[in-house]
């Protein structure tokens, strides 16, 4: 099937994360749509969400590949990074090399990684509204050669979009604040990280793969990924989701 021209795509997209925005909102669901999208519409190889928690700490929501969530676990361990950089300034990092001596001497613990993970270059964009910034968006080049200003402005729209539809909650459910809803956010994430390690070894697959799985089963029975994961943690999942892939 030929691909989509970058147009088609980008409405798509945003029909996509629209379509999210309903009652019934999974926001981690909502922030690896987020993730995808930008892999695909952008000259880019992979994404990371981070989201802050009510005290400000940052913590990893989403992430296009698996390298790159461990990247964003050390980038939070370290204290380091492009992320970190963009939610305390509340600013656009622009595209930064990563084997240079600035980069370097900037995130000495994260360009390296980066680095050895096979990463060129980095640009992270807030997620914004106003003057309220609820997290950061990375994305990471492996080819050199920096990210075209118009794909950077381009990467900031669904950036935009996302914090919307997070703070959005707030109209939808008028009895939880913005704070407990990313609370809710983060919560769902250590129940989503569970099931993923647990399908993955009740599988036989790696832990990418059954999240892959869990994410193909929510959108293709249109359930929220957070109550995919509470069903197989709780074994109640359907059989074809938990069956081994060599039986």
């Amino acid at each position: 099937m030929p691909e989509l021209p970058r147009e088609e795509q980008l409405a798509a997209a945003f029909v996509d994360l629209a379509d999210t925005l309903v009652q019934d909102f999974d926001v981690i669901g909502f922030l690896h749509s987020l993730a995808e999208h930008c892999v695909a519409l952008l000259d880019v190889a992979a994404a990371g969400v981070l989201l802050a928690t009510p005290s400000g700490q940052l913590v990893d929501a989403a992430a296009s590949d698996e390298r790159t969530r461990q990247l964003e676990l050390a980038s939070i361990e370290w204290g380091e990074g492009p992320c970190r950089d963009c939610f305390r300034t509340k600013k656009q990092i622009p595209d930064a090399p990563l084997a240079t001596q600035s980069a370097m001497m900037r995130w000495p613990r994260f360009a390296p990684r980066a680095v050895e993970l096979g990463f060129s270059s980095v640009v992270a964009a807030p997620l914004r509204l106003h003057d309220q910034v609820i997290g950061a968006l990375n994305l990471f080049r492996d080819r050199p050669g920096p990210l075209a200003d118009s794909q950077v402005r381009l990467g900031q729209t669904p950036a935009d979009t996302a914090t919307i539809g997070v703070l959005q909650q707030r109209a939808v459910s008028e009895q939880m604040t913005v704070t407990a809803q990313l609370q809710s956010a983060l919560d769902s994430r250590v129940i989503i990280e569970q099931a993923k390690g647990y399908l993955a070894n009740r599988r036989g697959t790696g832990v990418e793969e059954a999240f892959t799985l869990m994410r193909r089963y929510a959108r293709d029975h249109r359930t929220r990924l957070t109550e995919i994961a509470r069903q197989i943690l709780q074994g109640t999942a359907d059989t074809s989701l938990l069956t081994r892939r060599d039986q």
